[in-house]
């Protein structure tokens, strides 16, 4: 085994370590201190409920699963159109930028009841929610990765007589694919908390409804329950996120790339 492959084992072991430790210690610190079950209950009966509602949580957890996938997709496609006008259009940039900070800084989640009276219940506003507060970073990384690109490479694409499309699928684009992920990473985990929200306001099913109505009838295990199945379907997501990464742009660097630009 080479020094790398240990390293990557090694990392895999410490992480899952940490996991047994975090939960171990909230075991033993709830069954030392003795806190109710309906204060905070401890990670072994959290796990007897999540099995014995298993069937609630499954089907609970599509929804969930496809308003976020909506919710990112629809984030991803239009903030890259956007990001794509604001590198190559000086006008576009100047036009628009103010307003997508603006509209950045603005709650989106305040926006929540508002989505529910225009859009009713169901899917429509969980998914403009999770796309409303996914889609900036893609702009904001994508069109700096789009104006990063060497000068040089650019001149010498111009030198052969390549054509503006050619530039940006051989040049442009290829650079600007590590900013790319990087956003990614972010706005996958910002349209679960979009999802999430909406499901709280404007939904009869998902698991922010089942933490929700948890919640209410204080039964605080399924509320963990759910919690942590959402993490869970969070996590696979990046990781998902993070696998195209490594497909497609093999040669970036194991800590993912260039950083984001927030």
């Amino acid at each position: 085994m080479s020094g790398a492959s240990l390293y990557r084992v090694s990392v895999t072991f410490g992480q899952v370590l940490v996991f047994v430790a975090f939960f171990g210690l909230w075991e033993v610190l709830v069954d030392f201190l003795g806190i109710k079950p309906v204060i905070l209950p401890p990670p072994s009966r959290i796990a007897e409920v999540a099995w014995e509602s298993r069937a609630i949580l499954i089907k609970n957890t599509w929804p969930t699963f496809v308003a976020i996938s909506l919710g990112f997709l629809t984030a991803v496609a239009s903030g890259f159109v956007i990001a794509v006008g604001i590198a190559y259009s000086r006008v576009i940039r100047d036009l628009t930028y103010p307003f997508l900070v603006a509209a950045q800084i603005l709650p989106k989640i305040a926006f929540a009841p508002l989505f529910l009276i225009w859009f009713g219940f169901g899917l429509t506003p969980k998914v403009v929610i999770a796309a409303l507060i996914a889609f900036f970073p893609v702009v904001i990384n994508t069109s700096k990765g789009l104006t990063s690109v060497d000068s040089e490479l650019l001149q010498y694409m111009d030198s052969l007589g390549a054509s503006t499309w050619e530039k940006f699928t051989k040049i442009s684009l290829p650079w600007a694919m590590p900013y790319f992920f990087a956003a990614l990473k972010i706005s996958i985990t910002l349209a679960i908390v979009g999802a999430v929200v909406g499901e709280f306001v404007a939904a009869g099913e998902g698991l922010g409804y089942v933490i929700n109505a948890s919640n209410i009838t204080l039964d605080t295990e399924l509320m963990f329950a759910a919690i942590i199945c959402l993490s869970v379907l969070g996590i696979l997501m990046f990781l998902a996120v993070v696998l195209a990464e490594r497909l497609l742009i093999p040669s970036a660097p194991e800590g993912g790339g260039v950083q984001a630009t927030m």
